[in-house]
């Protein structure tokens, strides 16, 4: 896929990274070899979206339903979280990776916020992609968060009834001034959306791949990105009329 940056590249792609337990398991490994071979992969699908040209990518790296896992895979979730940001962040930072971390801050544990928000300060100027890490994050509680802040700016008087658009509502969310995923792509053979990016999602194409998250490479990526130019995106509209013979 030489010439795929010449064709129909996405804007923006969100991947919700599955089976690392599963990856595991297959292996007669713990869970938690899965989740540090999911490292790796992050790694891969960065280096691969900054190389064809996609502006931003969103990992779903820990839902906020998450937390109800065993504690001590949450543990190391945890932990491979702080020796990716610290052994990683400088190498984003001088590539020009842009982080952003999308998902509830309000009760994040002491030893992580601080993190997060060191990795978004230190590359809040970068002009490379967007790395978008969807933490602690839960489409139904972002979308619960965004319809309280509406309603206290209305009370307030800082909004009325009738500026409650869609667009308005895009800009209440974790996700404000991130253009909607053009592609979604989920491994591991489940076919759902767990709760990812359900506003976003709304005209966005799907992609599943059957592999498990650790076994994501950069040609299963650029094969998603085929798939991706290989549709037409019509978002309600009908198809375009093919254009006449000699014209």
């Amino acid at each position: 896929m030489t010439n795929l940056a010449s064709r129909n590249v996405p804007t923006h792609v969100a991947i919700i990274m599955d089976g690392n337990g599963r990856w595991a398991k297959s292996r007669g490994l713990p869970r938690s070899m899965g989740h540090r071979k999911g490292v790796e992969a992050v790694r891969e699908a960065v280096r691969t979206a900054g190389s064809v040209g996609i502006g931003y990518l969103t990992l779903f790296a820990f839902s906020s339903e998450n937390w109800s896992r065993p504690e001590s895979e949450v543990s190391d979730l945890m932990g491979l979280l702080k020796i990716f940001i610290r052994r990683d962040l400088a190498v984003l930072h001088k590539e020009h990776v842009r982080i952003r971390v999308i998902g509830d801050r309000s009760n994040l544990r002491d030893d992580i916020l601080p993190l997060l928000i060191e990795a978004e300060e230190t590359t809040k100027q970068n002009t490379g992609i967007t790395l978008v890490i969807a933490f602690n994050y839960g489409s139904r509680d972002e979308m619960a968060r965004a319809a309280r802040a509406m309603a206290a700016d209305a009370m307030a008087g800082r909004i009325r009834p009738d500026e409650i658009t869609p667009e308005r509502i895009s800009s209440y969310l974790d996700t404000a001034g991130i253009p909607d995923p053009d592609l979604i792509i989920r491994t591991s053979g489940e076919e759902r959306l767990s709760n990812f990016l359900l506003w976003q999602a709304a005209y966005s194409e799907f992609v599943f791949i059957p592999d498990f998250w650790p076994d994501f490479k950069r040609e299963t990526f650029l094969a998603a990105l085929e798939t991706y130019a290989g549709r037409e995106r019509r978002f309600g509209r009908v198809s375009a009329p093919p254009l006449a013979v000699g014209s």
